[in-house]
């Protein structure tokens, strides 16, 4: 294992180590065995001059700000000409040597770095100009904060989200409509937050493709040296084949081979000499670079007969056709299904039960009508709700259709929107899954929210449910009563009001002074100007509680609820401004969270790691040679005992 790969297994296993040691209050290493690993991390960082981000000798601070600012780049970054030809591809070659590699299907960044540090990260934008995200680029899993060559250095890189993360993402979502179509527009998304502590939990990835410059550094006119070069300095490289026109076709069907067992999205392959000074004496056209060429995959692509379209509810109303047609083998596996993602797409594809399409899957994964080859455009648009039966409407946004069921009492709507109605983060009901939800739905116990609160004039019918019981309606009975003292954060989430989680929740309440009535008539203008919002959230909030029914049901809630403000009493913040950083055994304490709650109580910060920005370190151990005393003495920072901090900010 090379010193890089080994630098990326130590951050792993001390993140994890501390993950379950400051989150989770359990031990998966000893103390000694840490401070082994981070000691051998950190001789490895200071012998390679590489610096990963996310190491935990390191702490990135999150930030947010108010817009990402505007840059011109030094060269136009071009888009590559195209093929689908083998053959095209193998002539280009010739008998040069080429870097056949993956064409990845992401965001393209250009990283640049000063006297080894990452100065500036800017994405490709429109080819001329870019947005300036250097400070999500420092939370990226991969990339290093600071490299060996102190020469200036310029490389570009695509920014990825594999499909495990985008999955588990996705699986987080309630809304089917707010759900990300694929990895590409989450990334897009991710990379470009004005807050990097999001970007920061997607996991984006970056994989260097081209080294603009690196001053002082030589490579014999070699790409593939520029690409051991960058490996060197840290960065992770896109996979790649050196292969000439003879052997590419060999070449592309194994790269073919691997995109189904890939866990990064990919849309092709990229073809570029090896010959830097050869590729750039061919110059360029007007739009594209003549030294490289990229492939696309040539779709497999089947005919079959389409079947059916399901129409398919989620919470918001939105019911999304999905193309229902005779199984065919793509790519391996069976495919039999597609979603149409709206009424524009089913409108411009003309289908009609019983027509011939074409079905391929997009970059070898996601299933997708290519074509129509009857076109009879007789599908019917639904004007009722498949669930149930209430009126369903076609509304246009940006251009495009969908359709909506408007019955604001469609089952399934109703049991999407109970669901996080009861949710921990919201109401946090206990005994409610959306099982039981859709039972109650089902009898008639619940048609709006205020509803759960009667549930005890159903309790005969409830106690002789399949499941229930006596003590089961009893626990659920308790917990219903519990539910009614809560806060007005929790109650603005469990609205499902698009858009609206938790925290932006809670930024709402404080910003109008938890004056419900305020929120209530804010303007859409007005609400996105609060940071953090935007026009899309403002615009979510203001038709929420534009609708008349949204406000009867809250107004009936309401009656049911004793809101209560938590109360903080600023004499009490005797540790506002300071930040601690807990380590070792505790005595005074049960656990590290019952301390990390009394500092927060009044008004101090608890981080994991030892920065120039932490107050204070405390650790019964004051003499300990463990990698946070160390880091503390370099930096000056007072280490305390428990009993030295309750004797200074606690029991004086």
């Amino acid at each position: 294992m090379d010193k890089t790969e080994r630098m990326k297994e130590l951050g792993e296993l001390l993140r994890d180590a501390s993950r379950a040691y400051y989150q989770e209050d359990r031990e998966i290493m000893s103390n000694f065995d840490y401070d082994r690993l981070y000691d051998e991390l950190e001789a490895l960082e200071k012998e390679t001059g590489i610096v990963l981000a996310g190491s935990p000798t390191v702490t990135v601070g999150y930030e947010a700000v108010d817009e990402l600012p505007k840059e011109r780049h030094e060269t136009p970054m071009l888009s590559l000409d195209k093929t689908k030809d083998v053959e095209a591809l193998a002539e280009f070659a010739g008998e040069h040597q080429t870097l056949l590699s993956w064409k990845l299907d992401g965001l393209t960044v250009v990283l640049t770095y000063e006297d080894g540090k990452l100065s500036k990260a800017v994405t490709r934008g429109n080819g001329e100009t870019g947005e300036v995200i250097t400070n999500n680029a420092r939370v990226f899993k991969n990339v290093p904060l600071t490299i060996p060559h102190k020469g200036e250095v310029i490389l570009r890189g695509e920014a990825v989200i594999r499909y495990s993360d985008f999955e588990r993402i996705n699986a987080e979502i309630e809304d089917e409509a707010a759900k990300y179509k694929n990895p590409r527009n989450l990334c897009s998304g991710s990379v470009r937050q004005l807050n990097n502590e999001i970007t920061a939990k997607r996991n984006v990835y970056l994989y260097a493709f081209a080294l603009v410059r690196a001053a002082g550094a030589e490579f014999a006119n070699s790409r593939e040296n520029q690409f051991k070069w960058l490996k060197g300095q840290g960065f992770d490289v896109v996979e790649y084949k050196k292969v000439d026109g003879a052997g590419m076709a060999q070449a592309v069907r194994e790269f073919s081979e691997a995109v189904a067992e890939n866990d990064f999205p990919s849309d092709g392959l990229v073809c570029i000499y090896d010959d830097i000074a050869y590729g750039q004496s061919l110059g360029r056209t007007a739009k594209f670079p003549r030294d490289s060429l990229a492939f696309k995959w040539q779709d497999e692509v089947r005919e079959t007969r389409l079947k059916e379209i399901e129409w398919s509810p989620s919470r918001t109303g939105l019911i999304n056709p999905v193309a229902v047609f005779e199984p065919v083998e793509l790519e391996g596996t069976t495919v039999s299904r597609a979603s149409v993602h709206n009424v524009s797409i089913l409108k411009s594809l003309k289908l009609g039960i019983g027509d011939t399409i074409t079905v391929y899957k997009a970059n070898m994964i996601i299933p997708q009508i290519a074509d129509n080859l009857t076109g009879s455009g007789t599908v019917q648009i639904p004007d009722t709700c498949p669930v149930c039966g209430g009126p369903a409407r076609i509304q246009q946004m940006n251009d495009v259709e969908s359709l909506y069921c408007m019955n604001p009492d469609c089952q399934a709507k109703k049991l999407k929107a109970f669901a996080l109605f009861v949710s921990r983060d919201a109401m946090n009901i206990d005994g409610l899954s959306e099982m039981t939800l859709e039972k109650f739905i089902g009898c008639g116990f619940i048609r709006e929210y205020a509803d759960l609160f009667h549930l005890d004039c159903h309790k005969d019918e409830i106690i002789g449910m399949e499941g229930f019981g006596e003590k089961s309606y009893r626990k659920l009975m308790e917990s219903l009563e519990k539910a009614r003292h809560t806060t007005l954060p929790r109650v603005v989430y469990s609205l499902g009001i698009p858009n609206i989680g938790l925290a932006n929740a809670k930024v709402l309440c404080k910003e109008y002074d938890y004056d419900l009535d305020r929120l209530r008539h804010a303007g859409a203008e007005e609400l996105s100007q609060i940071p953090g919002m935007g026009e899309v959230i403002g615009a979510s909030v203001e038709e929420y509680f534009a609708d008349e029914e949204h406000n009867r049901w809250l107004n009936d809630l309401l009656e049911e609820l004793d809101i209560y403000v938590e109360e903080v009493d600023t004499s009490a913040l005797t540790l506002d401004g300071k930040i601690f950083v807990i380590t070792g055994s505790l005595t005074h304490f049960s656990n590290r969270s019952e301390l990390k709650d009394l500092i927060e109580s009044k008004g101090g910060k608890v981080t994991g790691s030892v920065t120039s920005k932490t107050s204070f370190l405390i650790n019964n151990d004051t003499a300990s040679s463990s990698s946070k005393n160390k880091k503390a003495k370099e930096l000056g920072i007072e280490i305390l005992s428990e009993q030295d901090f309750l004797d200074r900010f606690i029991e004086n």
